[in-house]
């Protein structure tokens, strides 16, 4: 992998061991043990292609340094690609979002792969932009999940930061998330956060703490929860719920989630929350169409 890839890829906050791990997986699902057998039996040993890859439709492109490191793994100095798009650039139909030249069998080999990749973060990064822009005016951030591929998970998340959105943790490691289940198996919310701070006493990681209702929320908020989920909450329940948090402990970070939907962002932001906690992001995001053009 280039120098300058390898740059790009840390500046995107991704490893560049951990991303050609990935490649390694993907080139080595699509050749086998084999190879393409399709393309040495069509295309000349020296046959050369010049092609571009495309947005088939609009959106937000995300992966563009991954794609380099498919190049560059695969391909090496043999191919020439020229980025044409910036990770978090909004694409229309039919923009050209880079070209490449190269070995035309190194090319199909690698074609799948590259828009796998390319489609799948990008479809990410455009579902993540239709939430930040459906509470745009308002102090609302979109925020994502745990729920993401495995195997995948900081390219997705760095998919979600390309369509404007902000990470959670990225693992249990991450920060105390003390969810209802975690509540009932302590024996309630005080008894939660009364272990979190045995466990915990130097507070040197984040704790957020899921409530189901208000009487949960009073419970969390009287025994110094920092940070409260509204899981599941209306928007009215929700509009009280900050109501009440910014009366009392104003310093106190609150998320929503549960129950959310595009249609319904706006109006959530509209209740004061901090942050809309969305899963759909990376779990459900459909794929960009992304082609490759000869």
């Amino acid at each position: 992998m280039r120098a300058a890839t390898k740059q790009a890829l840390r500046a995107a906050g991704l490893d560049p061991a951990d991303v050609l791990k990935v490649i390694r997986r993907g080139i080595a699902e699509d050749l086998g043990t084999a190879g393409d057998i399709t393309s040495t039996a069509t295309v000349a040993a020296d046959a050369r292609l010049t092609s571009r890859y495309v947005s088939r439709s609009p959106g937000v492109i995300a992966g563009m340094p991954v794609l380099a490191a498919v190049v560059d793994h695969q391909l090496g100095t043999d191919a020439t690609l020229t980025p044409l798009a910036t990770d978090g650039d909004r694409l229309t139909t039919g923009q050209t979002i880079a070209t490449i030249e190269a070995s035309a069998r190194g090319l199909l080999a690698i074609e799948r792969l590259s828009l796998n990749l390319l489609g799948h973060l990008s479809g990410i990064a455009t579902a993540t932009r239709a939430w930040v822009d459906a509470v745009a005016g308002t102090p609302a951030q979109i925020r994502d999940t745990r729920k993401t591929t495995p195997g995948l998970r900081d390219l997705e998340k760095y998919a979600v930061r390309c369509g404007g959105g902000v990470n959670h943790r990225r693992g249990l490691d991450g920060g105390v998330l003390v969810k209802d289940n975690h509540v009932s198996a302590a024996g309630g919310v005080a008894a939660a956060l009364e272990r979190v701070r045995e466990a915990r006493p130097a507070e040197d990681v984040p704790v957020q703490i899921e409530v189901d209702d208000m009487t949960e929320l009073f419970e969390a908020l009287a025994n110094g929860a920092p940070a409260i989920l509204l899981d599941n909450f209306s928007n009215d329940e929700l509009a009280d719920a900050v109501a009440f948090v910014r009366r009392t402990r104003p310093d106190v970070v609150i998320e929503a989630s549960g129950g959310l939907s595009l249609e319904r962002a706006a109006s959530v932001a509209a209740t004061g929350v901090d942050y809309l906690a969305v899963g759909g992001i990376t779990h459900s995001a459909p794929v960009l169409d992304i082609g490759l053009d000869s």
